[in-house]
């Protein structure tokens, strides 16, 4: 296993550019695609993220404990790659980068979380469980509903903790991974020990959440909640009130306050799981290594909080690389740097790089 920190600069100007040509264009200069294959892309207007409809219409599933709403773009015979949103943010994280894979012969599979878009619970009597645990079983769920048996697995943020979990402990249903921040995986007893108080300041949001107050908050003032939040993870990152508000109609799902309410408690112990997943949540309160081929990502501007990269080397055991992505990217990097995120998941999945 080797440590490497690749730092890739990402031009401020190309971050700007709108529509599928200049898009194409900066990925075939940036040496991702070919330029053939660039120039076929601008035509199709495949990776033209201004428009509203750029995943097509929204599949449906049901997968699990759910009725599963996914994006699925690419060859049905190509190598599967699922990739996996945060919050508060939707499946438009990928909505550039899953079009560039797609370009380069991948089927991609890009799901609302359980909370999220068109995803539903098939039983109102579900508990409206948050927990880590619970999030990834419902990937495993989607996946055998596909009938996707290994995946290139990516996420970021909640999306990250989710294909850190798959590949710890259903290895052989994950290739290989790209991962958002690192190694995420967490437990119930190390989210009671208390931290510094600088580090406690970023958590305000989680703190805010364990309230009564914070939930009837959340509830009504959702949209400007999450908007917040996009400012402060990505300082730098200029989206404008349509890329936001393309995002913004996912967490008008009838069980988002819920989930995410419920995902902040129980990580601070103040909520029960299901006892379905403890023996899961043992397992993951162990801090299991991951050995799947794995690239990590970090942007250079991420104002959530995040670990350091030298924190959590230790825990990939397989072919692993860092890389750090500058140019003011922030924490919503698959959809601020898509040009980089798609890179990470060709190289992973090929198995070319350090």
């Amino acid at each position: 296993m080797k440590h490497n920190d690749v730092p890739e600069t990402i031009d401020g100007r190309r971050r700007q550019l709108i529509g599928a040509a200049a898009v194409s264009l900066a990925i075939a200069e940036l040496g991702l695609v070919s330029p053939a294959l660039a120039a076929s892309t601008a035509q199709t207007g495949a990776t033209a993220s201004a428009d509203a409809n750029a995943f097509g219409p929204i599949r449906q599933v049901d997968a699990g404990l759910l009725n599963v709403g996914y994006a699925e773009i690419g060859p049905a015979d190509g190598a599967p790659v699922v990739l996996l949103h945060g919050w508060p943010y939707d499946i438009h994280t990928y909505v550039d980068s899953a079009h560039l894979l797609a370009a380069e012969g991948f089927r991609v599979i890009v799901p609302h979380l359980r909370g999220y878009g068109t995803t539903r619970f098939l039983s109102d009597q579900t508990m409206r469980d948050g927990q880590q645990a619970a999030i990834a079983a419902d990937i495993v769920a989607l996946m055998d509903a596909l009938g996707i048996e290994q995946a290139t697995i990516g996420g970021c943020d909640w999306g990250a903790r989710t294909a850190n979990i798959v590949a710890a402990l259903w290895p052989e249903r994950c290739r290989a991974m790209v991962s958002v921040s690192g190694y995420l995986i967490g437990n119930q007893q190390a989210g009671k020990q208390p931290l510094p108080p600088k580090a406690e300041l970023q958590w305000w949001y989680q703190y805010y959440f364990a309230t009564e107050r914070g939930r009837a908050g959340y509830a009504k003032y959702t949209r400007d909640f999450a908007h917040l939040i996009w400012q402060l993870a990505s300082p730098r990152w200029k989206f404008g009130d349509a890329t936001f508000e393309r995002s913004a109609v996912a967490f008008d799902n009838p069980d988002h306050v819920d989930i995410v309410v419920h995902n902040y408690r129980w990580r601070l112990g103040l909520a029960e799981g299901e006892p379905r997943y403890d023996d899961l949540e043992k397992r993951l309160a162990q801090a299991p290594v991951i050995g799947v081929p794995t690239i990590t990502l970090e942007g250079d501007a991420n104002g959530a909080p995040h670990p350091e990269p030298a924190t959590y080397a230790k825990m990939f055991s397989g072919k692993y690389e860092h890389r750090t992505i500058t140019g003011g990217i922030g924490h919503n990097l698959p959809q601020e740097a898509p040009e980089a995120f798609a890179r990470a998941i060709i190289d992973v999945s090929r198995a070319s790089f350090r």
